[in-house]
């Protein structure tokens, strides 16, 4: 649920072609030695936290302790993905006030669990994140993580409030859940600044919020809401809602249906699945496409069939996945007013106030990239900020990464996409060098597919 009325309550309100490098480094402000000052770190607003000074902050060094969860990674990077490592410095644990518990992270059995990670040498920036998906704060560490550290960012990220299959659960109303996702991010980012002038002696020079999935949601939110806390983000295949559509309650219940022999292929099309994703339709038959439609139409439309809210319905793996028979014939659009008036709550509107790039593979076979990120694309051009926005469409790209390991000769990981995509934010925002027009990134034919991406050197002129 929301945060509780005695915390600092953050209400739902309001990533080359370039060359460029990291930013340079400042001095380290801990002379070397990471466990120095850990002990005036307090995170405002932390019902619990919990300090450490680690020799290394990246997975290379935390696989295997408390301090991440590589299970909670699992299938979101492939197998080959290089990561850098040795970056000493300070990582906060904790959670902030909430009624829920869903993550049991740590054996605290409490949601708002949060990590900061603090380098020791710092080169005056954040990088903000919620977890994809219905994971938790960990998730994201080899994917964003330990590349940013290594790069010199402070970085901070949250479980959205709540988190697992049951997520629909929180909260009192229809949209409460992901309307915390909002509310927790800005509460994170607040907090993580103020923390990182703890330790360093002043505040971010650049904050940047990015995100995959729900965490790529999260960053669209931010940048239309809350601009005043970024400088830029990056968009690694959001979710999409709208009140009166596309989301995922629109694109879903065709392929739910498809599952019972109740539409075919051309209706999967016309909802935006792309041709040629076919041969990934089995797995997210098994994996996605029944679960994720419970989720969603559990915490929005809760009434729409009391006989099977959700995910929870069900007693064995294949049952919790496998989607309600109603499912199939889910309408959006005949669902009552209160219905869109949920999802209203936590739609877009395009109207971003800093940069931002998006990137979607074509392939996405749970977010297909017709009904999502090219209409988000719309949404911005529409609302007047299109000279804030770049969208890339990675071709071969797909929702999760680990899928290349089992199709490599068909699809390609989105993380050195991503990778480069982030370096020209911040050369777009620190130096104001333009980014590349709006581009297909190819997938090659050869070479480092899993670790080499590079955007085309051509930017947009001048508009």
């Amino acid at each position: 649920m929301r945060p509780s009325r005695g915390a600092p309550l953050v209400t739902a309100a309001l990533v080359a072609a370039a060359l460029a490098g990291p930013a340079p480094a400042e001095a380290s402000v801990l002379g070397g030695d990471h466990c120095a000052h850990q002990q005036r770190l307090h995170v405002p607003g932390a019902a619990f936290q919990r300090s450490t000074c680690l020799p290394d902050l990246t997975t290379a060094g935390l696989a295997g302790t408390p301090y991440t969860d590589m299970a909670d990674q699992a299938g979101l990077t492939a197998k080959a993905t290089r990561t850098p490592s040795g970056v000493p410095g300070v990582q906060i644990d904790g959670y902030f006030p909430d009624s829920s518990h869903f993550n049991t992270t740590h054996g605290w059995r409490h949601d708002a669990q949060f990590v900061i990670r603090l380098p020791d040498h710092w080169n005056g920036g954040l990088v903000v994140t919620g977890a994809p998906g219905t994971r938790k704060q960990y998730a994201t560490d080899t994917a964003i993580s330990d590349q940013v550290l290594a790069q010199g960012y402070a970085y901070a990220a949250t479980d959205k409030g709540n988190n697992g299959a049951d997520f629909y659960r929180d909260g009192t109303r229809p949209g409460d859940a992901v309307a915390e996702w909002n509310a927790r991010t800005t509460q994170l980012t607040r907090a993580a600044k103020r923390a990182v002038a703890q330790l360093y002696g002043h505040t971010p020079r650049h904050t940047y919020m990015t995100g995959i999935s729900n965490g790529g949601y999260l960053t669209r939110w931010q940048l239309e809401n809350h601009p005043e806390l970024y400088d830029g983000g990056v968009d690694w295949e959001g979710a999409l809602w709208t009140a009166d559509g596309p989301s995922l309650l629109t694109s879903l219940p065709t392929a739910v249906a498809r599952m019972r022999g109740a539409a075919g292929d051309e209706d999967m099309y016309a909802v935006g699945f792309a041709r040629g994703s076919e041969f990934l339709w089995p797995y997210h038959e098994k994996a996605y496409w029944g679960v994720t439609q419970k989720i969603y139409r559990a915490e929005f439309d809760p009434t729409y069939d009391p006989g099977c809210p959700g995910p929870s319905a069900g007693s064995t793996p294949d049952r919790i996945l496998s989607p309600c028979a109603t499912d199939a014939a889910y309408d959006y659009a005949s669902r009552p007013a209160s219905v869109h008036q949920a999802v209203a709550r936590v739609s877009l509107t395009g109207r971003i106030g800093r940069p931002l790039i998006t990137l979607h593979g074509d392939l996405d076979t749970l977010l297909p990239k017709a009904a999502d990120s090219d209409v988000y694309a719309r949404m911005v051009h529409a609302s007047g900020r299109g000279p804030l926005h770049r969208y890339y469409t990675i071709q071969g790209g797909t929702h999760v990464d680990g899928l290349y390991d089992t199709y490599p000769d068909r699809l390609r990981p989105i993380l050195p996409c991503y990778r480069s995509a982030f370096d020209v934010l911040v050369s777009w925002v620190e130096q104001g060098a333009r980014p590349p027009a709006d581009q297909t990134v190819a997938r090659p034919a050869d070479g480092d597919v899993v670790d080499s991406c590079r955007l085309a050197d051509r930017a947009d002129p001048m508009r």
